[in-house]
């Protein structure tokens, strides 16, 4: 069950601590490239500043991006910028998007959390899951900024939710083999395509932080275990 009013606090302090550890950067280190392949930490603060406003469109009913070219060229545009702009573009943003999701209708109404809503890529979802989806921006970007906050410093709690959601995401995708993810706390996931009856799933088995790690494409696969065949590579989200 989504709870969207749990998801956008946990959006407002993982911002504040984003904001707080990027604080720390220079101009110069901001420059540096980010763990992204092609990104530096402008890049990854660029784009963040620029999904909050996308995340605006959704909830306004307009399409998330222009294009996929748009996009694109916002995020090349705003990442060479200095610090202290960027820091304030990410901040005012981020308030440009909780201010919309308190936003009520055109009758004064609260808004409908569980209409749907389209975001890239033909992709819909509940209106309950954005804020969710904004938090997995701030808090897997925050990592790629590589400056001290990583896959284990994460709420256990996003953690799970995470977890939980990519393995949603990929269950049924024929290109990915049948997986049973089991955690170390004993919990057990089903993903990937789905067994025939006479075939049994590659189970994976390790931490939380590196089961996120290699469903989310931040982290190769030395920390897990993979019996009943290879650890299947993942399509990129």
């Amino acid at each position: 069950m989504n709870d969207h009013v749990r998801d956008l606090a946990s959006v407002r302090d993982a911002t504040e601590r984003l904001l707080s550890a990027a604080a720390t950067m220079d101009n110069a280190s901001l420059a540096e490239p980010s763990r992204l392949p092609g990104w530096t930490r402008g890049h990854v603060l660029a784009h963040l500043a620029r999904n909050a406003d996308a995340l605006v469109n959704v909830f306004a009913g307009r399409p998330m991006y222009a294009s996929a070219a748009a996009r694109d060229v916002d995020i090349d545009r705003d990442a060479p910028r200095e610090l202290k702009v960027q820091l304030a573009d990410v901040r005012d943003s981020a308030a440009r998007f909780l201010a919309a999701t308190d936003a009520t209708d055109a009758t004064g109404s609260p808004a409908d959390w569980s209409r749907t809503v389209e975001l890239r890529n033909g992709v819909t979802d509940s209106a309950s899951r954005i804020p969710f989806r904004r938090l997995v921006e701030v808090e897997l970007h925050h990592v790629d900024l590589g400056i001290g906050y990583e896959l284990e410093d994460l709420p256990a709690e996003f953690t799970q939710q995470e977890i939980t959601f990519l393995a949603e995401r990929f269950r049924g995708n024929a290109g990915v083999p049948a997986v049973l993810i089991r955690q170390d706390d004993g919990r057990a996931i089903r993903t990937g395509r789905h067994c025939a009856e006479d075939e049994e799933p590659v189970t994976v088995t390790g931490r939380q932080a590196d089961l996120l790690g290699w469903l989310a494409g931040r982290r190769d696969d030395s920390g897990l275990t993979a019996t009943g065949g290879s650890l299947p590579t993942l399509p990129a989200l």
